[in-house]
């Protein structure tokens, strides 16, 4: 006589359609008291219970509802369809990208469930010398991302991608940034372009704002200290008879107008360089009866692009005497950190000024040091064991 199993431990039945054991089990029931019942099958007994014990383990574990054909795929889809909100369209543009062609076609067919950190390991190896160590960062973090939606959902017990390291990539285009003679150069040859190029790169190399910051730059936010009135007012009210002026970097093109972190939201006082150069650039747009909105836009109003920063800067620095196509905008700023950082302001202040978050990233990414560093050391025992 057959023993009856346990109330809870689910049903087991031979089909003879199918001509293999069922298992079921069930769940848990929906909103609408429907109950969630869910089968395995075996052409064994044996291997039937094995895969019920498998569905009672995983309704013990919480994953009641996770489908055993849940793939990578799914898990990367729904994070780029669903855990993207309030990204612009070029970064998901660029994220959707990287998942179609590096991602989904390499571990996409795997079930979630047995995605395991070899299959992670070997793919990011395989990686290594097509992408950069930043793409591999990013692919990564795609992945880790999905997976780490699809446990909030209880499709999967564990992210087996936060347990892998990620390799060295492919050696990538090593920023630069100018010596002395090189920026006075170029500077120099600035001045002499148009003012829109010329105000630009007075800027970027003068205050170390980001690109992005600086096209997003508002004529409002281009202030004076007005000694009269005792405070700081946009130029375009109380005008350029001034001493003393400033920018707010409070704005940057990402999506939303927000600045890359907190603390890149700041008000730098601008050099008289700088301030000559604005002067200039806001006359010229008074000629032309430019709306008074962006600082930086193209001749018919609209805000530029990196594409056209990058074209236009090329060109000056081109008559520099430099390989234009190996030098980016964002080079205007490392540059900027490190003949600060040459000339002997500390890397605490420089690091304010350009707007991170501690000392770190301005020291180890930004500053391409021109001389020594580390002198302290050397003079003090200079001083004490005299020649």
């Amino acid at each position: 006589m057959t023993t009856r199993r346990s109330r809870g431990d689910g049903g087991l039945h031979w089909d003879e359609t199918r001509e293999r054991w069922i298992a079921s089990v069930t769940v848990g029931y929906t909103p609408a008291g429907k109950r969630i019942v869910k089968k395995a099958s075996g052409k064994t007994k044996t291997e039937a219970k094995d895969r019920l014990k498998e569905i009672m383990r995983d309704y013990d574990d919480g994953l009641a509802i996770a489908p055993a054909n849940y793939t990578v795929a799914d898990a990367v889809k729904y994070w780029l369809q669903h855990g993207l909100g309030g990204r612009s369209a070029t970064t998901v543009k660029m994220y959707t990208t990287f998942a179609d062609n590096h991602v989904i076609p390499a571990v996409g067919a795997r079930k979630l469930r047995d995605l395991s950190v070899e299959d992670v390991d070997r793919w990011l190896a395989s990686k290594t010398g097509e992408l950069s160590t930043r793409s591999l960062k990013l692919i990564h973090g795609i992945l880790n991302r999905s997976v780490k939606s699809a446990m909030r959902r209880d499709k999967v017990k564990r992210n087996v991608v936060d347990l892998c390291e990620i390799p060295e990539g492919r050696a990538g285009r090593t920023s630069k940034a100018l010596t002395l003679a090189q920026a006075e150069s170029v500077i120099a040859l600035a001045e002499k372009a148009n003012a829109r190029m010329r105000a630009y790169i007075v800027l970027s190399l003068l205050i170390g704002a980001r690109t992005e910051e600086l096209r997003a730059l508002l004529w409002s936010h281009v202030v004076a200290f007005d000694e009269e009135r005792k405070a700081w007012l946009p130029v375009a009210d109380t005008g350029w008879d001034h001493e003393q002026f400033a920018i707010y970097v409070w704005r940057s093109v990402r999506q939303k107008g927000d600045t890359k972190t907190v603390k890149s939201r700041r008000s730098l006082k601008l050099p008289r360089r700088c301030v000559d150069a604005l002067r200039a650039l806001r006359e010229e747009q008074e000629k032309a009866e430019t709306e008074a909105g962006l600082v930086f836009s193209t001749s018919k109003g609209t805000p530029m692009s990196a594409g056209n920063v990058r074209r236009d800067m090329r060109k000056i620095l081109e008559k520099a005497g430099l390989r234009a196509t190996d030098w980016t905008p964002r080079e205007m700023r490392h540059s900027f950190v490190s003949l600060l950082s040459d000339s002997g302001v500390p890397i605490e202040d420089i690091s304010r000024l350009v707007g991170h978050r501690n000392t770190g990233v301005t020291e180890t990414v930004y500053r391409k040091q021109i001389r020594p560093v580390l002198m302290q050391g050397a003079e003090a025992m200079d001083d004490i064991f005299k020649s």
